[in-house]
């Protein structure tokens, strides 16, 4: 769906996988209901909308919108900080992640979204 701000319109999605660090620990059970509790947190909190989260056993993908001013960058690491962060201050077992992440865009333009969108700045709509 076609999302807006002041100045712009979108549809901008990231699929985002990370996995912990040194692969040892495997988030399963309660540990991976408490991760996506966590990464649904912090999507809300930072107004993206989380599309899809999976938690497997040795790596975790993500599929967040977002608005154009974050940078995919500093998503994956808002989400790997915080996750990590907020994980290990309420629970006795730790989390970690690797320094390293995946992260692919995904998003739909076709041909007649973009007629539309010209033909609505012509019509002087913004």
């Amino acid at each position: 769906m076609v999302k807006s701000t002041r100045h712009a319109k979108y549809e901008l999605y990231y699929h985002t996988v990370f996995v912990p660090k040194y692969r040892r620990s495997h988030p399963t059970g309660k540990t991976k209901e408490r991760l996506e509790t966590i990464f649904a947190e912090i999507c809300e909190n930072k107004d993206l909308e989380l599309a899809e989260s999976e938690v497997m056993p040795d790596h975790v993908h993500l599929f967040i919108g977002s608005p154009p001013k974050n940078a995919p960058s500093l998503i994956v690491n808002w989400v790997k900080g915080i996750s990590a962060r907020k994980y290990n201050q309420r629970y006795d077992d730790r989390v970690k992640w690797t320094r390293s992440y995946y992260v692919g865009t995904a998003g739909s333009a076709s041909k007649g979204a973009v007629e539309q969108y010209i033909a609505e700045q012509e019509g002087g709509k913004e």
